[in-house]
């Protein structure tokens, strides 16, 4: 399914959709791949404030742990139990219904400095 002209994405794989001044985060579909199953999902309390590259969740796989970094600065306002709860729910909607979580942006405008589609694509053929 070709992603939204809202989802914008970071050099560390998480995709972000704006949503007025909430940005809703997950990783991507390349992210999961790299990962393989994944059997553990670790998220950030609500109301906790992080800072734009800030770790603030873990995602477990049988091949190995990797840190989700937070995408730009706010508050979560939200988390998805979902795949607390079914972690292999990632592998299977990474770009859906499986998100990590959502924030309440300090600099909503931030959103725009992220790549695009393109620009993440080309990003993805460097690696």
């Amino acid at each position: 399914m070709p992603a939204a002209p809202d989802i914008r994405y970071t050099r560390d794989h998480e995709w972000v959709s704006l949503d007025g001044d909430v940005a809703t985060i997950g990783i991507t579909d390349h992210a999961q791949e790299a990962l393989g199953d994944i059997v553990f999902v670790e998220l950030p309390e609500p109301e906790r404030a992080v800072t734009e590259g800030e770790a603030c969740a873990v995602v477990e796989s049988v091949k190995a742990a990797s840190d989700v970094y937070a995408p730009l600065s706010g508050k979560v306002v939200e988390i998805n139990q979902a795949v607390i709860d079914d972690p292999a729910l990632v592998n299977g909607d990474p770009m859906g219904g499986a998100w990590f979580f959502r924030l309440e942006l300090d600099e909503p405008e931030a959103f725009d400095a992220l790549m695009d589609e393109a620009a993440y694509a080309e990003y993805l053929e460097t690696l």
